[in-house]
Parts: C-alpha cells; sequence; structure tokens
C-alpha cells in the first residue's frame, strides 16, 4: 500500500493512495465503517505504522470497501489532495549515510582535489526534524547564511518494528516501507563548520520528505531500484540503488549497534553521483528553480527553490 500525509481544514491526515491515485483518509474510513481501531482513528501515519501489521490489515479492508465503491466511503475519497511530508514531524532527527556511492565520493574527490577514501563503516549524520518539509513546499534558501546550496536523491528507510543489535539477516523484517528524500546541503555551511555535516545539512527546509511511503511489500528489490534528480527539467543524477557501498541491511546492523531503532525512524541511504558541487563549473540552487527527485516504484518529489 501507499500512505500519504494531506494537509485538511481540520488539520494533518493520514490517507491510504487507491489504485485510481485518489486518496482515502483512514481516520474518517475508519468512522465511517465502524471500525474501532485507536492505531487508525489517531489520523498519524507515526501512530499507523506503530500499529504494525494489524493496523495494516485493516487499512487494506478498508481499501477494498472503497474499490468497491462502498456509499459509506465515496465521500470521503480526496482527488486533488493537498500533500505534506509523510511524517510531517518526525519523533527523532533523520537518520542520514554519507559517501555510500562509489562515484560520488570519486566526484567529491575531483571537486575538492583530495583524496577521500571509502571507508570501512557506514559515515552517519542527522538532519533535525524541523529540516523537513512535503512535495511542492519551497526549498528556502538564505543568502546571508549560504551562497551554496545542493541537492541528493536518496532512498529513504521507514523502521516499523523496533530493535537493537539487529542482524543483517533480519534488517528487512524491521522495515515498513520506502520513500523519497532530497538531502538539501550547505554546502559552503559544510566547509566552514569544519567539513563535519550537521550544520550544513540541518537548515530549515533542508530535507524535503515523500510524496508518499510505500510499504515494504510494495517493493520486491529496494536494493536495485533507480534514482535520477532533475534540475528545472535537465537530469542532473541518474543510477540505481545497486551501487550502493553499503547495503540496507548492513546500514540497519551498524546503526542499531547498541542505539535502539523505533517505529517512523527515517533512515536515508546515501546520493549517487551528479551533485552540484561537483559539475565543472559548480551548479548551485537558486531562487526560482525546481527540484525533482524520483525514485522507481515511489513516485515523483518536487520542490520549488526559494529565498526565504
Amino acid at each position: 500500500m501507499r500512505f500519504a500525509t494531506l494537509q485538511t481544514s481540520t488539520g494533518p491526515t493520514c490517507a491510504v493512495q487507491l489504485s485510481n491515485g485518489h486518496f482515502l483518509p483512514v481516520s474518517g474510513a475508519c468512522k465511517a465503517a465502524g471500525v474501532a481501531d485507536s492505531a487508525l482513528l489517531d489520523g498519524s501515519l507515526q501512530v499507523l505504522i506503530e500499529g504494525g501489521d494489524a493496523a495494516l490489515s485493516a487499512v487494506a479492508d478498508l481499501v477494498s470497501r472503497a474499490e468497491a465503491e462502498d456509499p459509506a466511503l465515496a465521500s470521503l475519497i480526496v482527488s486533488a489532495p493537498v500533500l505534506l511530508a509523510p511524517l510531517p514531524r518526525p519523533r527523532k532527527n533523520v537518520f542520514c549515510v554519507g559517501r555510500n556511492y562509489a562515484e560520488h565520493i570519486a566526484e567529491g574527490a575531483r571537486a575538492q582535489n583530495t583524496k577521500v577514501a571509502v571507508t570501512e563503516v557506514p559515515v552517519y549524520f542527522t538532519k533535525p526534524c524541523t529540516a523537513v518539509i512535503g512535495p511542492n513546499a519551497p526549498i528556502p534558501v538564505f543568502p546571508h547564511v549560504s551562497e551554496q546550496i545542493d541537492y541528493e536523491v536518496e532512498l529513504a528507510v521507514i523502521i516499523g518494528k523496533p530493535g537493537r543489535d539487529i542482524p543483517k539477516d533480519r534488517a528487512y523484517d524491521h522495515i515498513w516501507g520506502y520513500t523519497i528524500l532530497n538531502d538539501i546541503t550547505a554546502r559552503d555551511v559544510q566547509r566552514r563548520h569544519g567539513g563535519q555535516y550537521f550544520k550544513g545539512k540541518g537548515l530549515d527546509g533542508s530535507c524535503p520528505l515523500g510524496p508518499v511511503v510505500v510499504t515494504r511489500d510494495e517493493m520486491a528489490d529496494p536494493q536495485n531500484v533507480g534514482l535520477r534528480t532533475l534540475v528545472n527539467g535537465a537530469v542532473r543524477q541518474n543510477s540505481t540503488t545497486a551501487l550502493m557501498i553499503f547495503d540496507i541491511p548492513t546500514l540497519i546492523a551498524s546503526l542499531s549497534e547498541g542505539l535502539t531503532l523505533e517505529p517512523g525512524d527515517i533512515l536515508a541511504t546515501g546520493t549517487p553521483s551528479g551533485v552540484g558541487y561537483a559539475m565543472e563549473p559548480p551548479s548551485f540552487l537558486k531562487d526560482g528553480d525546481t527540484v525533482v527527485c524520483e525514485i522507481d516504484g515511489i513516485g515523483r518529489l518536487e520542490n520549488p527553490v526559494r529565498t526565504a
């Protein structure tokens, strides 16, 4: 199934996407159908994720009724939604992985005229929850802070089952779904602060997320899907998750060493080559640009760039 968070007159609400592309608000559908499930009535994707397989099964029943044109649900279907980030305010910082594609490491080394080695273990950093924005929301640029705003398309993993010290062969059991993340980065800020990642990647609006989360069963092989970035219609990044240095099970096993992963946690898995700072000459985002990140099987995350 495919889930999103919609902006409504009463606030954000979780919805499931139907086969025709329209959305059925889960909480409203439960009330109309007489389903008394607290994980669904809450109206948030976070609580639905915490509800586990039982919550997903209940939603599947609602989808079947809606697809069969149940009159109790027909009036609830939204055909022209305003989408927010699927998890508009994550409970924890977003976990991110740096240097996870060899060609991206190589282009960075060329751009900086230095040697950058492949690390023996994954490199982690985080983005604050205040960085998260949804589809079509403006990516803010702050000229007084940075003149080198860059893009990075990434496959993001959503954790469903909690765990610590998760073995690689059980990593997929802990995944609830997948979405698209654009790791917006202020390159000059990153360099100015000693090369550490958090400040340059943590500015407001620097984590576009969405448009939907697809459940784990919807993506048969997340380790072999195409991902792309387009800026003003021109392709900048075009690669596949098959080229990750550290695959998804390795990332989950490594990150969870002594650290509990919880339902709703987000893990971005790194970006391929084609970023703006490594172009000749470098090409950074500016007011008026449009950035589109695509991942096969998930969809298209589009955001305009605007001066804050």
